[in-house]
């Protein structure tokens, strides 16, 4: 082992070895892994060792272990979902430590969202328009889970809509982790009817391939969620 690689069980320095060969391109979606015979001869380590380092592979979703005659280990083809949700462990995480405040989250969400907006606009399809429709509610009706849902569905599919799936991949998390957080609190007085009007206002120029108004209305919605958010917290603390 050099000094450049990380100390630790020798299952998870293999992982790491091989996870490094993955993420660098060196070995790609689809590709098929030494077995496991020509693993522990090339690393020097047991067969239980490099059973271990690919099942701790295979709970990342960095690989894919098939049986039978032509199977064997391979490089997944990686998913925004899968992505998504290591992200979100992560966020959650620091939120839980409280090293991510609901500032922070909103922030970037801020720098994330503001600017997709305009870009959802012009790349936007007639089925991303009527998935927006079915994201919106009538506040008057809905109510807990079933608004936070909605909420998150309506801004996944603006995302979705500017062709650029890293967007959800990032930001999807953020959605998450805000709803888990503040998911059973009250929200503030009018704050569900703000939050379907400031969607409707989207949908709209959204449709209308206003990319300009589309960026001040999300800017406008998403400092009207910082607010709300920003009050739940508090409440939180007590």
């Amino acid at each position: 082992m050099t000094s450049a690689e990380p100390a630790g069980p020798a299952y998870a320095v293999l992982a790491g070895r091989i996870r490094a060969r993955i993420v660098s391109g060196e070995l790609t979606p689809g590709d098929r892994l030494p077995n496991e015979q020509e693993l522990s001869a090339e690393f020097g380590v047991g067969r239980s060792t490099v059973r271990e380092a690919l099942r701790s592979l295979t709970s990342e979703h960095l690989i894919e272990t098939t049986r039978g005659v032509s199977g064997g280990s391979f490089v997944s083809v990686p998913t925004p979902a899968h992505l998504s949700a290591h992200l979100e462990t992560g966020v959650a995480l620091m939120a839980a430590a409280e090293r991510v405040t609901v500032e922070q989250l909103m922030t970037t969400r801020h720098l994330l969202e503001v600017p997709a907006a305009g870009e959802a606009a012009l790349h936007r399809t007639d089925e991303h328009l009527e998935d927006l429709r079915r994201a919106e509610f009538d506040p008057q009706r809905a109510s807990g889970p079933e608004t936070y849902s909605a909420n998150q569905d309506f801004h996944l599919v603006l995302l979705r809509a500017t062709g650029n799936p890293l967007l959800e991949v990032i930001t999807a998390p953020l959605f998450r982790v805000l709803s888990t957080r503040f998911g059973r609190d009250h929200a503030p007085d009018g704050f569900w009817a703000c939050v379907a009007d400031d969607h409707a206002e989207l949908h709209d120029l959204v449709a209308a391939r206003d990319a300009d108004g589309a960026v001040v209305a999300m800017r406008r919605h998403l400092d009207h969620l910082t607010g709300a958010y920003r009050q739940m917290d508090r409440l939180s603390r007590g």
